[in-house]
């Protein structure tokens, strides 16, 4: 009798660690409890919001896969390039930059870019062919109700300096005459939107041709910026503003689009809540 009993009592509390890590499935697919949190952390929301985030995300997967959407290496390596051309960076730099600004790894970033790719086409998918391209007064009119979104800067041109020594990197900072082999030298153009906004912050309340505070990194080495030069925004005449203001536009559009089908693919999907998060 015991000795039929106890296996059965493991093997329902293997099964019950899994279920009780369980907080939402859909279409099958399971989002943990874990990853509900994690999700909080990453987005700075509360539950229901990351639980919707979730559930988005896991739709978006389930539409990718049954309408055999995929990405090749060379797409993304060819994004990554348009990304650092527009930028004035070579690819090194922008992998640098991805990991001063978000952390991330040049592997991370080649992953996040291959779902922005996937995503792309998804929505180029369901709501491209639903949405007009924006007319001049339209333009003019977001831009009037929007100016304090533009007001930032639009790059920043740094020297890096960094080093594992403090010592030496503060030594550099004081006597820019002095030399280090252990101080590592850097142009860089950081654009606003891919840094920090605590980076950002600072490079804006430093004056030009001058030193940022010696910044503690994440691996243990030590960063200061030499601000050269920040580049503002010229007013609605600038062509990249416009384009900026364009693609805003298309992408408050097609997100109202995307939402619309999202909602509706919810409704009608199977999606069991089995535990929120408190």
């Amino acid at each position: 009798m015991y000795k039929i009993l106890l296996p059965l009592i493991f093997s329902a509390l293997l099964c019950a660690e899994p279920i009780n890590g369980v907080s939402v499935i859909v279409k099958g697919d399971i989002i943990t409890l874990h990853d509900v949190k994690e999700e909080m952390r990453l987005l700075n929301v509360n539950s229901t919001v990351a639980t919707d985030s979730l559930i988005r995300k896991k739709l978006e997967a389930a539409e990718i896969s049954e309408r055999k959407i995929s990405v090749t290496s060379s797409e993304v390596y060819d994004d990554i390039k348009k990304v650092a051309a527009a930028n004035k960076m070579g690819i090194d730099e922008l992998y640098e930059a991805a990991r001063n600004s978000s952390g991330l790894s040049s592997a991370e970033f080649k992953e996040k870019t291959k779902e922005k790719l996937l995503s792309q086409k998804l929505y180029s998918a369901i709501a491209y062919s639903s949405i007009d391209v924006p007319k001049e007064d339209e333009i003019k009119e977001y831009f009037e109700l929007h100016k304090e979104d533009f007001l930032h800067p639009i790059a920043f041109k740094v020297t890096t300096h960094s080093s594992q020594n403090r010592s030496a990197l503060q030594k550099k900072v004081t006597t820019p005459m002095y030399h280090s082999t252990d101080v590592k030298i850097e142009e860089q153009t950081l654009p606003y939107e891919r840094i920090s906004p605590e980076l950002a912050k600072l490079l804006q309340n430093t004056q030009i041709n001058s030193f940022t505070p010696i910044i503690s990194e994440p691996n243990g080495s030590f960063v200061s910026f030499y601000l050269k030069e920040i580049q503002n925004p010229k007013g609605t005449n600038d062509e990249g503003l416009k384009n900026q203001i364009v693609n805003l536009i298309m992408e408050r559009k097609r997100e109202q689009v995307l939402s619309d089908y999202f909602a509706r693919l919810r409704g009608n999907a199977d999606i069991k809540v089995v535990r929120e998060v408190k």
